[in-house]
């Protein structure tokens, strides 16, 4: 019943424009947010509708990572299009000689995320974390609206960030969007990657078929569907501009109880505001990828056979996940002759590495251990 109702409501929103005068009506609301969103974001601006800055942001992950004791470096690489991604490295001289590990976050978030595992990951192999292209510190430059030169714009800055820094293999661990580029970085340069670790990732499986919606749903229903289609995932954080820092620790108060053994305080919301309020280059190129309800446009699953078969693959999932772990099966029943695990962390969800760290961190170092 619930899979019924879920693509119902997607049917809504795609048929809301069919309604007359709704189509009108969207595109002239959405002309004047749009407008005023843009103007928000004119420097020269002061005070900014949004209480943010690439200042701020710098110093939430500051705190994000001020309890980190092993010593560490943090650079801009730059990548061609006059791109930089920002990036973190702990690689101690006894660690150097193994093949690294790379962090890529998932959709909205940044290095700082990974504040409660860079150490423990860190400690047989060097581990590198970078802030996606348009997310976190990371340049924001405009993607292409076509959601497959969205997704190589995305590969092809992790291909040229990894030359860059002089990486000749990694293994390769993404959540969520970054396990959706991890796979399709594999696709494309076997050669490079030791090991796939998938964590709760997204945009694996097909949109599900969708059925007949109740057309006894009220016109202004319909309205509202087709008005808010065409935001930005994280549009109405901008728009309500200086209460966005109480809104984030109002909505998402289990960020703070997944820090808790480091921080007490706002720490972890007040550095995913300021993740989330700049301007939003990797978020629009998110929602380029996706149709309606955060499907992919180019589902993962119908290319995982595209993947050299001696590239070994760890789904990660969390017990109490609202991801649909059945990707994880399908990825097994594609790749027969293949090495594909499926881990299960207990008691954790959707953040399944902030949810049960220590967890997280012994089954990933347990993955990697026959990794050189």
């Amino acid at each position: 019943m619930a899979e019924q109702a879920e693509t119902a409501r997607t049917g809504l929103v795609q048929r809301a424009l069919s309604v007359p005068g709704v189509h009108s009506l969207a595109s002239s609301v959405w002309g004047y947010v749009d407008s005023s969103v843009r103007w928000c974001w004119i420097p020269g601006w002061m005070p900014s509708w949004c209480p943010t800055s690439q200042d701020q942001l710098q110093t939430a992950e500051d705190m994000m990572l001020r309890c980190i004791d092993d010593t560490f470096l943090k650079q801009h690489v730059p990548i061609s299009t006059s791109s930089r991604l920002w990036t973190l490295t702990f690689s101690s001289d006894s660690v150097k000689h193994r093949t690294p590990m790379v962090l890529l976050h998932g959709f909205g978030g940044g290095v700082g995320l990974w504040a409660q595992n860079l150490e423990a990951l860190s400690q047989n192999r060097p581990v590198l974390a970078l802030d996606l292209l348009g997310f976190g510190q990371s340049s924001r430059p405009q993607f292409s609206a076509n959601a497959r030169e969205v997704e190589e714009q995305f590969v092809e800055s992790i291909e040229q960030w990894r030359a860059k820094v002089g990486l000749e293999t990694m293994i390769l661990l993404g959540h969520n969007l970054g396990g959706y580029l991890a796979a399709s970085y594999s696709i494309k340069y076997p050669g490079r990657v030791k090991h796939v670790l998938l964590v709760e990732p997204w945009g694996f499986p097909e949109r599900p078929d969708t059925v007949e919606a109740d057309h006894s749903i009220p016109v202004w229903i319909k309205a509202l569907g087709a008005m808010f289609s065409p935001f930005n995932p994280l549009a109405g954080l901008r728009l309500v501009g200086p209460l966005g820092p109480t809104l984030v620790q109002t909505l998402r108060p289990d960020f703070k109880r997944k820090f808790s053994s480091m921080f007490s305080d706002n720490t972890v919301s007040n550095y995913i505001y300021h993740l989330n309020v700049q301007t939003p280059s990797g978020e629009t190129a998110f929602k380029n990828m996706t149709v309606p309800y955060g499907w992919a446009k180019r589902p993962m699953l119908e290319r995982m056979d595209q993947l050299q078969p001696d590239v070994p693959i760890t789904v990660v999932y969390g017990s109490r996940s609202s991801v649909d772990s059945n990707s994880g099966s399908s990825i097994k029943t594609l790749r027969p002759n293949s090495h594909v695990e499926i881990i299960t962390i207990r008691g954790a969800g959707h953040y399944v590495y902030a949810d049960q760290p220590q967890d997280f961190n012994s089954r990933v170092l347990e993955v990697c251990d026959k990794v050189d």
